[in-house]
């Protein structure tokens, strides 16, 4: 029997159950002997073509992605100005630019370290861009560094500028410290090469946690999450959301697609 006369036959199948399930009196489809012959016509056909269930599997796969990505986009469009206008949210490039790339981020987070650099990259090769770095240190309680990264950070933007931020930023991800690894010299090394001296305080705790319930709202779950938007006119369409850490190939391409809203 050929594959398409075997799909045929199981979506029949599928399509039958379905509607009898809701049906107030059902009628039977097949007879029993019938459905138990369909039955062992499927499962020996697809034990011989394995590659029908991973061809399916790929395609559930792609299909949950879709409404994942949908579901983001949405989120992320009830949250537009909290993303894109948060007066403590350190934020560097033009303020008129079109596209943003917005990353939400713990300094201890492996994840985050490993997409450090690959951001660095698009920054360079994508200057016309607004980056917004969203502090999110859910590791703070495991790892009081964590959250005393973010803190300095914070206080590094509000006292030295963007350009100083950036620099911050990127001296603590070039330790390669992570997963418990950070340590108060290294946050204090990185501040004094962003022209920060002083030790931070707490003053920034409500900002931390105006993140993380953004954070939350928007359904990520971990760190890397990273937003890339058009600053406006944004749809669905031109919304991508990575809860992961991604390469600069994708970060690029995702601008581009941002880049094209009307």
């Amino acid at each position: 029997m050929k594959a398409n006369t075997i799909a045929a036959l199981i979506v029949t199948t599928y399509i039958g159950f379905g509607f009898t399930a809701h049906a107030s009196a059902p009628q039977p489809v097949f007879s029993p002997e019938q459905e138990a012959r369909i039955g062992e016509i499927a499962a020996d056909y697809l034990v011989a073509h394995p590659e029908i269930l991973v061809t399916v599997s790929s395609k559930l796969l792609e299909q949950q992605q879709t409404r994942k990505q949908n579901m983001f986009a949405l989120s992320v469009m009830d949250n537009q100005t909290a993303l894109l206008q948060d007066p403590d949210t350190p934020a560097f490039g033009p303020e008129k630019a079109k596209v943003a790339v917005i990353e939400f981020f713990d300094y201890q987070c492996v994840f985050c370290s490993r997409f450090a650099p690959e951001l660095e990259k698009v920054m360079k090769a994508q200057p016309d861009v607004r980056y917004v770095f969203k502090e999110w240190p859910i590791f703070g309680n495991r790892w009081p560094e964590s959250l005393q990264a973010a803190q300095q950070g914070l206080s590094v933007w509000k006292q030295k500028g963007a350009q100083a931020y950036v620099t911050y930023h990127n001296a603590l991800y070039a330790t390669g410290h992570n997963e418990g690894a950070l340590t108060e010299s290294d946050i204090r090394a990185a501040a004094s090469k962003a022209g920060l001296a002083t030790p931070a305080k707490d003053e920034n705790t409500a900002s931390l946690e105006k993140n993380s319930s953004l954070a939350e709202s928007l359904g990520l779950t971990g760190t890397p999450g990273i937003i890339v938007m058009p600053v406006s006119g944004a749809t669905p369409d031109t919304i991508t959301v990575f809860p992961e850490a991604v390469t600069a190939e994708r970060l690029q391409a995702a601008i581009l697609k941002a880049s094209r809203a009307q």
